[in-house]
């Protein structure tokens, strides 16, 4: 990027963004709140994103050359949005696969000379070992990485070296079980409880949790997918937030001890004692079962095994250990949106039966 390109569009006002990976929870909620605000918005991902109104690009960023040849198109892009994510089974193909993913799209823009003022990328609670078992609570953004390798923190090295050369501004936000709706998209911690108790409900069966005790009695915090666009939104033209890394959740803790009667209230079911239960070996038995609700509840055909995430259910709701990230830096930077937990659930349940994604509750 030149110089004079780089300052006028430090001098610009106008956003032109473009969202990686706009087919997930993430990506969409995003795209759709900077549709909202007036932005130019771009969306890529490799499947159609139904209902978008925005610009969908099918572009596969792990083919370098044909990245290229994609964001040809997005030369005027001022913000990038890095929600792009593949799943691998060992930690050195997560690492190779993912880092891919994040190069190719910054070297795309490059190539294209787009005037880049901000990247934002998005890490998780891996990165203070979530996924390993026990970790130090609160977590802050100023605790020291982990020995255990870790693609996010390859991720914001090569996000910060790119950065400190071409000249743009960067901000990772470290969000916790986000919730939310996007068609397609299993990894969402809203659509394992919903289609979960759906299925109970429809069987007759109380509401159980499905996980352990230790689990059921744990303090957890989720973050909401719109809560979480606001922020991106917000980094992306705070000058605080330039280079800095932040913890994004709604801002309270919950345990699900106390919140899973009050879905199967909600639901209209009654509600049993926690039965640990390997969603991903049981609830695939039922899909016959919710293709017959789908037909009997006139609800939105989807795919199931795009439903819900059964495997990432099962993992949060066997991490028996305290999951708590402090928030006092973003909002001391500027951000202090919030949400109550439990009233937003209700608030997402109800959004989902009335877009005929459940059926119908109570």
């Amino acid at each position: 990027m030149t110089q004079e390109k780089t300052q006028a569009a430090a001098e610009d006002g106008t956003k032109t963004v473009l969202v990686a990976g706009a087919g997930g929870v993430i990506g969409r909620h995003v795209a759709d709140e900077y549709a909202r605000r007036g932005a130019q918005v771009r969306g890529l991902s490799r499947r159609p994103v139904t209902g978008a109104r925005w610009d969908h690009l099918p572009v596969d960023l792990l083919d370098r050359d044909a990245t290229r040849a994609g964001l040809e198109a997005t030369r005027d892009t001022t913000h990038l949005v890095f929600g792009a994510y593949i799943e691998r089974a060992t930690t050195a193909e997560q690492i190779q696969v993912n880092s891919a993913l994040l190069t190719n799209a910054l070297d795309g823009l490059e190539a294209a000379d787009a005037p880049l003022r901000h990247v934002t990328l998005y890490q998780g609670g891996k990165a203070y070992g979530a996924h390993l078992g026990y970790f130090n609570t609160p977590a802050r953004e100023r605790d020291a990485r982990l020995v255990q390798p870790n693609f996010y923190y390859d991720q914001e090295d090569i996000l910060r070296a790119a950065a400190a050369e071409r000249g743009f501004h960067a901000t990772m936000l470290r969000p916790e079980g986000v919730v939310g709706y996007a068609v397609g998209n299993p990894m969402n911690l809203l659509m394992v409880i919903a289609v979960y108790a759906s299925i109970c409900r429809e069987l007759g069966q109380p509401l159980r949790f499905p996980g352990t005790h230790a689990a059921y009695d744990a303090l957890y915090q989720v973050t909401d997918a719109s809560l979480l666009a606001r922020a991106t939104v917000w980094a992306g033209s705070e000058p605080r937030a330039a280079g800095e890394v932040y913890n994004i959740t709604n801002g309270d803790q919950i345990r699900w001890r106390h919140l899973w009667p009050v879905f199967a209230r909600h639901f209209g079911m009654d509600y049993a004692e926690p039965q640990p239960v390997p969603l991903a070996d049981a609830m695939p038995h039922h899909e016959d079962l919710w293709q017959g609700m789908v037909s009997r509840y006139d609800l939105v055909p989807t795919p199931f095994e795009d439903l819900a995430g059964w495997s990432f259910g099962d993992f949060l709701f066997r991490s028996g250990f305290d999951n708590v990230t402090s928030t006092i830096k973003a909002r001391q930077h500027g951000f202090e949106d919030c949400l109550d937990t439990e009233d937003r659930f209700i608030e997402l349940f109800d959004r989902l039966a009335a877009e005929r994604i459940i059926p119908p509750l109570g």
